[in-house]
């Protein structure tokens, strides 16, 4: 075999895709030197001959060498099979086994060796090896222990029984549609906020909207950002995913706050006193500001609640600290210390800081946490707030009636800088990011600065963090939308330091998260819905659907043959919306606000393609108006043969999100940007400090929002539809 073809061999193994179609239908190879440095990345080094031989080796016996695989993923009510690598020279016989079921019962059986089907043979280490099937019996949902009695090496694996299908809410296996409001949660003024939308505002959204009939409410990822580097307020590049970002807390709700003398007695400087009074009208989020402020008061919080501790007049809240604590266990004690040793090094790279500390398991971090045990249960404090607050306004979500209530969004992944990376650095790949590969609209591909998680430790490890994700981000969740789903299958890796033209294709065990996935969804009673837009591998989403995994439906991209897709031809299982994040807003989209910010930017390559960009929107707008005019949603009045001459005026965007409402999608989210008709929009893909990204707070309050007859009559007329929908 020449070295070529070990090399297709090792990155076919490892799970580098050898070629990807793009969504022009255009097949590109994966070049040699890409292959050698994802290998690389994925733990297979490959540079040259002699890496390329020891890898191959590596990756060809690596299953052989064990007795049983770590993790094995089933599905309830499937037949299924435990492979184990026996000796062919030991026969034994009998092969006798136990699970132990999760809830710590006892199940046993035996199989005389002769009657287990060999699927193949290896010769390994100088000896025939035998993989055997053994039957398993069936199992109850959960995660499970299996165990060879008899070995001298006590061999086991974890054992997880799945549901075939994602939990889906009672409302929607009965067949309703329900509708939703989807907020950039920073971006909600109110007359009481300080700067900055809070859980407490989250609460009040939620219990103004389900009065109008909404089900749910949509929010961007609440991921712990960068305390040390405020104004990089992406959610999608987070420090962490596990943790939530503490400047969500609302102060004043903190119990600390209410009822301590000393934050609020006439001795005391009151909180926020030195904060703007006029912070909520203000039309960006300044983060430096809502940072130092924020973190300020919590200190003193916390100080006062450390006082009460002592004193023995924490009514219990010491216990439940703990309690949190214990739940969180070393994830939240390593995210705290990340946060106090980026303080103390000045940096929260931790590539950057003493070498020493840069292994959370070494003994320097043991005493630096010793020394800086009162700082480090501060942010633990912060941390359990937030976990208060979150939990807090989902449960108003839940009373006022709310079917899904809180819908939730987990990032990609991580900012390789940061204490996910930290404190699991052997889980990431660090020599690689994820992105996406050229298309239509990103001409030179996508890089998106964030880390991918290795799917080969992610099996070694029984998926045990991706497990852990999913707990933290279903935690007071109804519904969990996973950006870039089709990460389950595969994510585009680029190497570090790479254009996004040099990445390739990587795969990831489909099966077994996805049915990890369908059993956390079960667990939580939260509904998933998959975003899956661009490119998607085939048979993907009949995958996803047959899956209960709703698909993401933009009406922007739900156009085929020339025209717009009608209501009726939307699929049950998906959640729809006018527009995203990353997207114009309705209005934008309409008077090419966007268009324009890329072509003042500089962000086509050529002035033809603005043109041509120009051109296709007003397409679009056409095929739009033919839809809405099929439905008898048109307002009167309007001539489509004079497009330029129309406005999207609060009448047509409500004619726009009824024709939506009628379709036969089973969740209808609106963006709250488009109730009140906001033209800029929250993110410009493809820009950094060049566009105001993530700051844009709501021209409107909510109370300025709710009691708007206009508005109210639109969220009521949504309602209508929905409800018709679901009697159809």
């Amino acid at each position: 075999m020449s070295e070529d073809d070990r090399l297709r061999r090792l990155s076919a193994l490892a799970g580098i895709e050898s070629h990807y179609w793009d969504i022009a239908g255009a097949r590109h190879e994966t070049p040699p030197d890409t292959a050698r440095r994802l290998l690389s990345a994925l733990g297979f080094p490959a540079s040259n001959e002699a890496e390329l031989t020891a890898s191959l080796a590596t990756i060809e016996e690596r299953e052989w060498r064990r007795l049983l695989p770590p993790v094995m993923v089933v599905r309830l009510h499937h037949i299924a099979t435990v492979p184990l690598n026996l000796p062919a020279d030991e026969p034994r016989d009998a092969v006798e086994w136990r699970v132990v079921l999760e809830d710590g019962e006892i199940r046993r059986g035996t199989h005389a060796h002769h009657t287990l089907k060999r699927d193949a043979r290896r010769f390994v280490d100088g000896r025939d090896i035998d993989r055997l099937l053994l039957p398993l019996p069936a199992l109850p949902l959960g995660y499970h222990e299996f165990l060879l009695d008899g070995f001298p090496s006590a061999p086991r694996m974890s054992l997880v029984v799945a549901p075939v299908q994602c939990y889906l809410p009672p409302q929607l296996t009965s067949g309703r549609r329900l509708w939703g409001l989807a907020a950039q949660l920073y971006s909600i003024t109110s007359e009481r906020d300080r700067g900055i939308g809070d859980f407490t505002d989250l609460g009040t959204l939620a219990q103004w909207a389900a009065e109008l009939g909404a089900d749910a409410i949509g929010l961007n990822p609440l991921h712990a950002l960068f305390p040390s580097l405020p104004e990089n307020a992406s959610p999608y590049s987070p420090n962490s995913r596990l943790f939530r970002n503490s400047l969500y807390l609302d102060v004043t709700a903190i119990d600390e706050y209410r009822h301590s003398a000393a934050v609020q007695g006439p001795t005391t400087k009151p909180a926020f006193s030195d904060f703007p009074s006029t912070a909520h009208s203000v039309e960006f989020v300044d983060y430096t500001t809502v940072t130092h402020h924020k973190s300020g008061e919590l200190e003193r919080l916390h100080s006062e609640f450390r006082r009460a501790c002592r004193v023995g007049s924490d009514d219990g809240r010491a216990d439940a600290f703990q309690n949190f604590r214990n739940r969180r266990s070393e994830a939240l004690h390593h995210f705290a210390l990340f946060q106090v040793m980026t303080e103390v090094f000045g940096t929260n790279d931790w590539t950057q800081w003493p070498l020493p500390y840069r292994d959370p398991s070494a003994n320097s971090v043991s005493a630096f946490t010793q020394d800086h045990a009162e700082r480090v249960s501060f942010f633990e404090y912060v941390q359990w707030q937030c976990d208060l607050q979150i939990g807090g306004a989902s449960q108003r979500a839940r009373d006022a009636g709310m079917a899904i209530g809180l819908y939730g969004d987990v990032a990609v992944s991580v900012d390789p800088a940061g204490a996910d990376h930290w404190s699991r650095q052997t889980l990431f790949a660090g020599e690689a990011r994820l992105g996406a590969p050229p298309d239509p609209f990103n001409a030179l591909g996508q890089e998106w600065g964030v880390v991918p998680m290795n799917p080969w430790v992610m099996r070694d490890t029984a998926y045990a963090d991706f497990i852990a994700l999913l707990r933290a981000n279903m935690c007071h969740a109804g519904a969990l939308r996973i950006d870039h789903v089709m990460g389950l299958q595969h994510s585009f890796w680029v190497p570090r330091g790479s254009p996004p033209s040099a990445g390739a294709y990587v795969s990831y065990p489909f099966d077994d998260l996805l049915g990890i996935l369908a059993l956390e969804s079960h667990r939580n009673e939260c509904l998933i819905v998959g975003e899956a837009l661009g490119t998607v591998p085939e048979g993907f989403r009949p995958r996803m659907a047959e899956a209960n995994v709703l698909s993401y439906r933009v009406l922007y991209f739900e156009t085929e043959q020339d025209r717009q897709r009608r209501p009726v031809e939307y699929p049950y299982l998906a959640a729809t919306c006018v527009s995203t994040h990353d997207l114009a807003t309705l209005k934008g989209f309409w008077n090419a606000t966007d268009l324009d910010a890329r072509r003042r930017l500089g962000l086509y390559p050529t002035p033809e393609h603005g043109e041509r960009a120009r051109h296709e929107r007003e397409h679009d707008k056409w095929l739009l108006l033919r839809a809405l005019a099929d439905e008898n949603l048109l307002p009167s009045g309007l001539d489509t043969d004079r497009l330029g001459d129309i406005e999207m005026t609060p009448a047509l965007a409500s004619a726009v999100h009824a024709y939506l409402a009628r379709s036969s999608a089973c969740l209808f989210m609106v963006q709250i940007d488009d109730l009140i008709g906001e033209d800029q929009q929250v993110n410009l893909p493809g820009t950094s400090s060049e566009y105001p990204n993530w700051r844009r707070r709501l021209s409107r309050s909510l109370n300025e929002i709710f009691s708007d007859p206009g508005i109210v009559e639109m969220a009521r007329r949504i309602s209508r539809e929905r409800e018709q929908t679901s009697g159809a």
